[in-house]
């Protein structure tokens, strides 16, 4: 199934996933998949390990068990470190398994390994991707800028370029103020980028994970969102807690605003994916 079918019918609810480390079996991420699974998201995506961080080799067959569960997957598909023939070989691979939908990206630039450059942008493989089959094609944004972007008009022209080559919709960054996204939806629509867009949404549950959010993504950090983590920043409960109410908070404030769509980034944790998904089951469906 194409996932962009599925905009324009009601607010689209997803996941993402990520493959464990090297070092360990893919098999330790398939009992979250059971839980994520009965939570019946609209899809579910899945990281592809680039710059040498070496699961790559996992995503495939965690995209296939998705579909497996009767859940629609997203492959995602990054190209700077990767070769033509090293995509080709990941596509032909994902359409043996009717995985039809790709999130395509750049990807991460890891200053030890030099990037491959054969695609150089995340447009280049979005176009590549089109010319090679019926891919659901997806790509990625940054409601706050890309952080190699010298200003939110130029990422927004090179968004414009990426939804030109054949991105059929859009999945946001993370971000935590939620003005953000609506400046940047109404920027993109005056730009003619006319795709839907889904909101991505990190449920913050301890210190270390928003100091490499934030350090990684340059997401910035509203003073509600300060006071929480100053107040149970010590609590580990308690933060969880906090941070699970905060991201039910924007999400209900973006579904009200008619956002097309919420994809959450569950870090492989499905307490709190089930806590946010119970919470926000009701609007969703609206």
């Amino acid at each position: 199934m194409h996932i962009k079918e599925l905009f324009g019918k009601k607010t689209v609810f997803s996941f993402e996933v990520f493959p464990p480390k090297k070092t360990s079996p893919v098999e330790v991420v398939y009992s979250t998949l059971d839980e994520l699974r009965d939570l019946r998201p609209d899809f579910i995506s899945v990281t592809f390990g680039a710059g040498g961080s070496g699961n790559s080799r996992y995503a495939l067959d965690i995209a296939s068990r998705i579909k497996e569960s009767g859940i629609t997957p997203m492959l995602h598909l990054p190209c700077i470190n990767f070769t033509r023939a090293e995509i080709d070989a990941a596509l032909s691979e994902a359409q043996e398994r009717g995985i039809e939908n790709i999130l395509a990206l750049r990807g991460d630039i890891n200053p030890d390994i030099p990037p491959v450059e054969e695609f150089r942008y995340a447009s280049d493989l979005v176009a590549y991707i089109k010319s090679k089959g019926s891919f659901d094609i997806a790509g990625a944004c940054y409601p706050e800028c890309h952080p190699d972007a010298e200003s939110l008009v130029e990422d927004i022209r090179n968004l414009r370029k990426k939804v030109d080559a054949g991105a059929d919709h859009l999945i946001t960054q993370l971000f935590f103020d939620n003005e953000y996204f609506y400046d940047f939806r109404e920027k993109a629509a005056l730009a003619g980028i006319n795709v839907p867009i889904e909101a991505g949404i990190m449920p913050v549950v301890n210190t270390n994970q928003i100091q490499r959010m934030v350090t990684t993504c340059g997401a910035s950090l509203p003073p509600k969102f300060v006071r929480i983590m100053t107040r149970y920043g010590s609590s580990p409960e308690a933060l969880r807690d906090a941070g699970i109410a905060y991201a039910i908070d924007q999400i209900v404030d973006l579904v009200a605003s008619g956002v097309d769509g919420i994809h959450l980034y569950t870090m492989n944790n499905p307490y709190v994916a089930r806590k946010i998904s119970e919470a926000v089951s009701g609007i969703i469906s609206v």
